[in-house]
């Protein structure tokens, strides 16, 4: 018999459908939760005067955590002097299934799920600004200058839209279309790519701030496509967002032939997500077949994995 969770928190991933980069300058972006891509966090009391984390990524003493994982450790501490409960013994279960360093908001999704963890098992009242607060804690290690949206993206279940330390609401969607999500099959380079758009920000500072303005611009536009339901007007602007990514130095060779292969197979609009420089890729198509045929395609050059997500709650999706 197995014995039961004394806590349970649960997340999930995200992806960025624009404005990826351009949210850290202050320009708006738009997020959608991945709620069938969960990440889930299990507290068991002991009495053996241990404090243990189970994870794919580490297992053993929570002291012990390397230091990649220095973001949770900050985390639990925090937590953990909040509730006294700095002594408490106990074994920390982390399930994930989102795949780390593929810009699909991994780091966030596990914050998230051990707060709501931990605050189950400690019997804590838990607000949402708290949520985002105690994420902002192992994400500002994870990403040194994070914009909020990931951990935003993974604590709801509805579409974000976010202005950096100005705006963060839910926006409906009831577009009648589908994004493929894909895994390029290399990680992604979160950390470089933030460097290279900061150094072309001091090299080339006209030409970037043009590019990451257009890509603001870009995110406002896509708002209006979804509320008008514009699905070709919205692959155009994807297409276009994804230029501007590539002009700023994020996008990389692997992903422009993918990206390239997925317009000539039925994509109507495709990008880059996250980081860049690897990682995941999103494509829109009218419908699920053309995504499943997309799917197909993509995966015979290269693709390790794929998701289909329908774009309107109408159709089972967001």
């Amino acid at each position: 018999m197995k014995q039961k969770a004394d806590g349970i928190g649960h997340s999930h991933a995200k992806i960025i459908l624009i404005g990826e980069h351009s949210v850290v300058y202050g320009q708006p972006a738009i997020a959608l939760p991945l709620t069938t891509i969960q990440t889930e966090a299990k507290l068991f009391f002991t009495n053996d005067d241990q404090q243990l984390i189970q994870s794919s990524y580490f297992d053993g003493p929570v002291n012990e955590m390397p230091p990649a994982m220095l973001g949770i450790s900050h985390l639990l501490k925090n937590i953990l002097a909040q509730a006294h409960q700095e002594k408490s013994s106990f074994i920390l279960k982390i399930r994930s299934q989102l795949p780390a360093e593929r810009g699909m908001g991994s780091s966030a999704a596990v914050a998230i799920s051990i707060i709501r963890c931990l605050y189950d098992a400690f019997g804590l009242k838990l607000t949402h600004s708290q949520t985002l607060r105690l994420a902002n804690i192992s994400e500002t290690d994870s990403h040194k200058n994070p914009s909020g949206l990931d951990a935003a993206t993974a604590a709801s279940e509805n579409p974000i839209w976010l202005i950096r330390d100005q705006e963060l609401v839910p926006l409906p969607i009831t577009m009648n279309a589908y994004i493929l999500i894909c895994d390029s099959g290399v990680k992604g380079q979160t950390g470089k790519a933030i460097k290279i758009v900061q150094n072309n920000l001091t090299n080339e500072p006209q030409k970037t701030k043009a590019h990451l303005a257009h890509l603001g611009q870009l995110s406002i536009e896509v708002r209006e496509q979804l509320a008008k339901n514009d699905v070709f007007g919205l692959g155009r602007s994807l297409n276009s967002a994804q230029k501007h990514l590539n002009a700023i130095g994020v996008s990389s060779q692997n992903l422009e032939d993918l990206i390239h292969l997925a317009l000539q197979n039925g994509s109507l609009g495709s990008k880059l997500t996250g980081g860049g420089r690897g990682g995941c890729f999103i494509n829109l198509t009218k419908n699920r077949a053309t995504a499943e045929k997309l799917a197909a395609v993509l995966q015979k050059h290269g693709v390790t994995k794929s998701w289909i997500q329908p774009l309107s709650s109408e159709i089972g999706g967001l």
